[in-house]
């Protein structure tokens, strides 16, 4: 990083315009039509306009390949951890700092961990990210400390540093909100402002993962936020930052099955609509 690190701010340290790149989930390349080497799913995403993978960190044995193969695709890689404490995220860092990673996206333990603890665990792992010039964003996920739309903004009020890996389907479908909800469009704002990454899946209030064509309303609203955070990302980009678009479709039983056990639809074409999405997205973020 250049300067002081911004903990707000996901930097690749260059003088590049800020940027948009669109990601590949990697949880997301398990169970296609067949299960691919590592090289040919990275050949895959590389070669589909993807610019990087999200991933956990992989064992040390194995870390060799990975590097060669990110280099020669030239994809960026941020890496995936689950903390329960402040002390999980600092080493999850120092066990991953030979993957030149981009930033740190983390699902926080957990949903049972609210108020008064919930801001001291999130606070302290802000504290870590600045220690080791790391960002670090906390997923919108169900299930985590961020459950619950009403305190994750209050988390957010009470944390001015506090970056979010926005996804939107979890509080779709914990809201069962099938239909836009007024109450929940201004609490959703304080989410969109504070976004620094976000991870693309589509849920229907019902189901966590739908197609992109399931329903023509709900894609326009999920467009409509994406392209706001987008918009809010912007208004404090400097030269190097960059906002990683992951599509992050997940096998069964994230994806529907059929009878014959077949998922319903390919997971692999569904991401590379949902790579054309964000960029319709950024263009009118951009634009207007």
């Amino acid at each position: 990083m250049m300067g002081k690190f911004d903990i707000t701010r996901i930097n690749d340290g260059s003088n590049r315009p800020p940027r948009l790149e669109i990601h590949q989930s990697m949880w997301a390349m398990m169970e296609l039509e067949a299960e691919l080497s590592l090289e040919a799913k990275l050949e895959r995403i590389a070669g589909a306009g993807f610019t990087g993978i999200l991933a956990r960190v992989p064992e040390i044995d194995a870390r060799d390949e990975w590097k060669r193969l990110l280099k020669q695709y030239s994809l960026n890689f941020g890496s995936h951890c689950f903390p329960f404490s402040a002390g999980d995220l600092s080493a999850h860092i120092q066990h991953a700092a030979d993957m030149d990673m981009l930033y740190v996206n983390g699902q926080v333990a957990d949903s049972f961990v609210i108020d008064e603890g919930a801001i001291d665990l999130l606070g302290g792992l802000a504290t870590v990210s600045a220690a080791h010039s790391m960002p670090f964003c906390v997923e919108t996920h169900r299930g985590k400390i961020t459950q619950d739309l009403i305190r994750t903004v209050q988390y957010a009020q009470a944390l001015p540093n506090l970056r979010f890996t926005l996804d939107i389907s979890h509080y779709v479908l914990a809201g069962e909100m099938t239909e836009k909800q007024e109450k929940a469009e201004p609490l959703l704002d304080v989410v969109l402002q504070r976004t620094s990454a976000i991870h693309s899946r589509i849920s229907s209030g019902e189901q966590i993962q739908v197609d992109a064509g399931y329903s023509d309303a709900m894609l326009a609203r999920y467009e409509q936020w994406w392209t706001q955070a987008m918009r809010y990302w912007l208004q404090g980009a400097k030269p190097g930052d960059v906002l990683p678009f992951v599509c992050e479709l997940g096998p069964a039983p994230y994806a529907i099955r059929g009878q014959d056990s077949r998922e319903l639809s390919s997971r692999w074409e569904q991401a590379l609509i949902l790579k054309n999405v964000a960029q319709a997205c950024w263009k009118r973020a951009t634009v207007e």
